[in-house]
């Protein structure tokens, strides 16, 4: 690659930006700029990768971070809330930052976007992650801009601050670990390496116009899931049912004593809505290979690299 193209990342420093910088310069990418609100996160982003451009920028504010985006051939808009009691985060990170960056974008007529928008846009069902997802999705579409909309499905990876890597880190700290209900939740989790994977494949070959779901082409009960985690992570926790009715009751009162939980009452109900997602030919539709989850587990637990690394919420 004679000239790197020039690529941002919005809210670049959570779970998929940290593992798509990594892809992205395996593949020859350099000129990189991601711009995130978390401060942690992103002291982690630069200690791996101190030859990038990596910049605090609260993207529902206007301010000087704009300028990153002129001469840009490419914008990968990550940035999303993902967990929180109070409805007003999930519009301020998934709307109005959305709506800032779409005039930016304009504003330097950046040629090609890829849009992270998620499965859960066709879910059934209604939370603030998912209605705020839906009406992000809705705006970038209306926005005119040339973008590609990828709808992941629940992701993990290297980073996970959430969803299986906290799965994992509880059930190494505790004696019992337990499911709610039967645990026969059918699940598509989705390996953030294959995803990060497929969005390098939109930028190579100018992909747009298209709304894809991506999901995991294997479909895993949520016991099984945590059965997976337990062999590759050698963890001592019992695996033990419990009514799901004390399970919700439970994270409840967990909610009221943090305000940021890991998990929520919310997305316990997410878990057990019985959504099943489109599964298409990703690996034939964007030239990548699909990794078997219990493959993917390996790798995401025991990386030399990154697999204890843990960004916070």
């Amino acid at each position: 690659m004679t000239s790197s193209p020039k690529i941002v990342l919005t809210g670049g420093a959570g779970l998929v930006g940290q593992n798509l910088v990594a892809h992205l310069k395996r593949k020859g990418f350099t000129n990189l700029v991601v711009l995130d609100k978390h401060k942690s996160n992103l002291e982690i982003l630069r200690k791996f990768h101190p030859d990038i451009v990596v910049e605090y920028a609260d993207l529902a504010e206007a301010g000087d971070w704009a300028r990153h985006f002129e001469g840009a051939d490419e914008v990968v808009m990550l940035q999303a809330q993902i967990g929180d009691p109070n409805p007003e985060p999930f519009i301020r990170n998934n709307i109005t930052s959305t709506e800032r960056i779409l005039e930016v974008i304009k504003r330097y007529n950046v040629p090609h976007t890829v849009h992270i928008s998620s499965s859960v846009v066709e879910s059934v069902a209604k939370d603030d992650y998912t209605n705020t997802k839906r009406a992000q999705e809705k705006i970038v579409l209306a926005s005119g801009i040339n973008t590609v909309v990828l709808r992941p499905t629940l992701m993990f990876g290297w980073f996970d601050r959430k969803h299986l890597g906290w799965l994992s880190r509880f059930m190494q700290r505790m004696p019992v670990f337990p499911i709610p209900g039967n645990g026969r939740y059918m699940r598509q989790p989705l390996y953030v390496g294959d995803f990060c994977s497929i969005i390098v494949s939109c930028i190579e070959k100018g992909i747009s116009g298209q709304i894809y779901n991506i999901s995991g082409r294997e479909k895993v009960d949520y016991i099984d899931i945590i059965r997976e985690i337990k062999r590759a992570t050698n963890a001592r926790a019992k695996i033990v049912k419990i009514p799901y009715g004390l399970f919700y009751a439970l994270l409840k009162v967990w909610g009221t004593f943090d305000k940021n939980p890991p998990f929520t009452a919310d997305q316990l109900q997410a878990l057990v809505a019985h959504d099943e997602f489109e599964v298409i030919d990703w690996p034939t539709i964007f030239g990548v290979t699909a990794t078997p989850f219990a493959q993917a587990i390996d790798q995401t637990m025991n990386d030399p690299e990154y697999g204890k690394v843990v960004l916070e919420f």
